[in-house]
């Protein structure tokens, strides 16, 4: 009975504005799949042009299985783009690619941010993995000390997360203004591409708030147990 409680409506709340974010970055992304380029690139040689022009000439760009799971590796160096993306001459699937262009272009020009952002991966995997385990064992046995120690840890979740936000907006800034530039996307289709970018970088947002509610979740619960 302990753990159903009207903290609960956090975690809802929380739940809730991911699957909206989830759901317009999908349903963006489709529409806008639809809207071919009138130049006729694919993503994968959009992505080698703007790699080239960026002076970038030891990054591979490799196909990835999934959809909308485009990365960029640092410490591979490696490029990589989903079946959706890849060979697409959409709209949609060019601006995914430039998103991607852009972190490695971060990589390369070592933007504050993204080094930031690495050097926090490990502490943010220890929070990810040991916050919880450590929490539940501190509730359940009623030691608030431990299960404090573990609302610490998550802290290093909801930071790693809030550090991210300035790197995929960046990344987002300089995918749009080399599309422009380059002429690689009319006028409409840059419209088209800016607001697929702009919804995926709001399901980090929504990343974000979810993780402060479920982090303000868990110090109600361990301040009430005390």
């Amino acid at each position: 009975m302990y753990f159903w409680d009207y903290t609960y409506i956090l975690v809802i709340i929380g739940a809730l504005i991911s699957a909206v974010a989830s759901l317009r970055v999908k349903t963006t992304f489709r529409r806008f799949s639809d809207m071919r380029s009138v130049r006729g690139l694919s993503a994968e040689q959009a992505a080698q042009r703007i790699l080239s022009g960026a002076g970038i000439n030891d990054v591979r760009i490799e196909r990835v299985n999934g959809s909308l799971t485009d990365h960029y590796s640092p410490n591979e160096k490696v490029l990589r783009l989903s079946d959706s993306v890849y060979g697409s001459t959409s709209v949609a699937a060019i601006g995914v690619a430039a998103h991607e262009c852009g972190h490695a272009i971060q990589h390369a020009v070592g933007y504050g941010p993204l080094k930031l952002r690495s050097l926090s991966v490990p502490i943010a995997n220890i929070g990810s993995k040991l916050s919880w385990p450590i929490i539940l064992i501190g509730l359940i046995l009623g030691l608030t000390g431990l299960a404090q120690v573990g609302v610490f840890l998550f802290t290093f979740v909801v930071l790693f997360q809030l550090i991210t936000l300035p790197v995929e907006f960046n990344a987002s800034s300089r995918a749009l203004k080399i599309l422009e530039g380059s002429n690689m996307l009319m006028d409409d289709e840059l419209r088209g591409a800016s607001k697929v970018l702009r919804a995926a970088a709001m399901t980090y947002v929504a990343s974000l708030l979810a993780s402060v509610l479920q982090l303000l979740r868990l110090v109600l619960l361990t301040r009430r147990r005390r």
